[in-house]
């Protein structure tokens, strides 16, 4: 489970966070919304460590990101929104450096990885060097580094960014098994009707300030709309000009 509990982050004059609060839970895909600006990787940032609150706290499994850092990332799997790389390392190489952080064994590492790259269809370029990947190559090798270690958490900022349609279809299985197995998973998409497909609950974020946390069908009756898209576009219009 992920806990966000009145976070809050200022850059300068730039308050990206004002006082967040939802719940990711446990066998459940929850679906984080937002326009471009609306704070929502500054969020997740501070749920997986990279970006330290100003204010509120941040938990995985019941710990504190902040206060037991390691502990925390240890039940954590993260695909940020720029999946960067080790250029000088093959796809299999840079998966395999993150799960030794893991204290992975050899033999488990190896087992995943051949897992992952069949299931992503990494198998053309598994040994290959990361200098040159396409956009979706780079996003495939980045998430199977996030699942590598098997987390019963997994943050996701824009995962399919660069993918092609199988690659996608792929990845959506996935986090349906993820989701299947007992697993929180959390992400973050501008493909609405993607959302809406995969998604037990949906929270949406504009001027930093979290403006609805329901399911896709409550979202819509709430706003009295058919699509996701237009219930998205309503509570956003009915909070214009909050500061």
């Amino acid at each position: 489970m992920i806990e966000a509990t009145g976070l809050s982050k200022r850059f300068g004059n730039i308050e990206a966070a004002k006082d967040v609060s939802f719940i990711a839970r446990d066998g459940e895909i929850t679906g984080l919304l937002g326009a471009n600006g609306a704070g929502k990787s500054t969020c997740l940032r501070m749920l997986y460590g990279v970006l330290t609150p100003d204010g509120g706290k941040a938990c995985i499994d019941g710990i504190d990101i902040r206060g037991e850092t390691s502990k925390a990332r240890a039940h954590l799997g993260v695909l940020p929104h720029a999946a960067g790389l080790y250029n000088n390392l093959t796809a299999r190489e840079n998966i395999h450096y993150f799960g030794s952080l893991h204290g992975m064994s050899a033999q488990r590492l190896k087992s995943r990885t051949a897992q992952l790259s069949q299931a992503l269809g990494m198998e053309a370029f598994i040994e290959r060097r990361a200098k040159g990947f396409s956009q979706g190559q780079r996003i495939k090798v980045a998430l199977a580094r996030a699942l590598v270690h098997d987390p019963g958490n997994v943050v996701l900022d824009e995962p399919t960014n660069g993918l092609d349609v199988m690659a996608i279809r792929n990845l959506r299985e996935m986090l349906l098994a993820l989701k299947q197995e007992g697993r929180c998973v959390l992400f973050s998409s501008h493909v609405m009707q993607e959302v809406a497909a995969l998604c037990d609950r949906v929270v949406i974020i504009g001027h930093g300030r979290v403006l609805a946390d329901a399911t896709v069908q409550e979202i819509r009756e709430r706003s009295g709309t058919a699509t996701l898209e237009e219930a998205f576009l309503q509570v956003l219009g009915d909070t214009e000009g909050v500061s």
